[in-house]
């Protein structure tokens, strides 16, 4: 398949594949097209004779967040529009999240919003040291919705509160800290540490890691759909706000948003 906002690679002799979110001038934004390539790549490597994937991000950034030219249709789109936007990106997280090959995040700068959502789905996240991860949903009258049920399970829900609350961002080093992520390293050093690592996933058996991660999914299986129910609902609703409308616009107007509080 021919991809254009991504660029999909094997190595090592097809067994490991290497994803490269290929769209630097955007930082690597998140937009309709590239969700809908990120599933199809996720797809084509389970396919492969791949046995480990790494996802990394071209330029200076991972994936900072949703794409501007996305963002300007979000106003205008229905309720029915919303709902189906919020599936597509929900699916693709659960896809990610319970992959049957383990996944390694290369973080190599801004992971905001869903870009985080993405570096912290992978089982082992390696950051650079000049990595930073937030989730700035509420800054503009979004709900993380779908990341929430990820993130508590990953850093606990008092740590989870303060993020999601504040929409602040984190540096790679408090990123570690609290167990978001696993490994940090210098820029030059991230994709040999990471390709490091994938060569050790390399050396164990295929079957018994691809086991394990069946059994993790199974544990959670349950929970997780009845909170990705929540999290679509509430989503769809806050998109639905006068809030939401106008954190929108004053993102996109460069101004500080006057919120109507409803």
């Amino acid at each position: 398949m021919t991809y254009n906002t991504l660029k999909l690679e094997f190595e090592r002799d097809g067994a490991l594949a290497l994803l490269t979110l290929n769209r630097p001038e955007k930082r690597n934004a998140i937009s309709y097209q590239l969700i809908d390539e990120l599933s199809a790549a996720l797809a084509e490597v389970e396919r492969s004779s791949a046995r480990v994937l790494i996802i990394t991000g071209a330029g200076n950034a991972f994936c900072a967040g949703l794409d501007l030219d996305n963002l300007k249709e979000l106003i205008g789109r229905s309720a029915e529009q919303t709902r189906a936007d919020t599936e597509n990106i929900a699916r693709f997280f659960r896809m990610l999240y319970e992959f049957p090959l383990p996944t390694i995040a290369a973080v190599n700068g801004a992971a905001i919003a869903g870009g985080c959502g993405i570096a912290t789905l992978c089982d082992i996240t390696v950051a650079s040291t000049n990595a930073k991860f937030g989730y700035s949903e509420v800054k503009i009258g979004f709900v993380p919705a779908i990341v929430s049920s990820f993130l508590l399970r990953q850093v606990g829900e008092k740590v989870a509160r303060e993020l999601l609350i504040s929409g602040r961002n984190i540096d790679a080093e408090e990123a570690f800290r609290i167990g978001l992520i696993n490994f940090i390293c210098s820029p030059e050093q991230l994709m040999e540490q990471s390709h490091a690592i994938a060569d050790s996933l390399l050396a164990n058996s295929p079957t018994a890691m691809h086991a394990t991660k069946t059994l993790l999914r199974q544990y959670m299986a349950e929970d997780i759909d009845r909170e990705i129910a929540m999290g679509l609902e509430a989503n769809a609703r806050s998109r639905m706000t006068e809030d939401f409308r106008e954190g929108v616009r004053s993102f996109l107007e460069k101004r500080a948003p006057r919120w109507p509080g409803r």
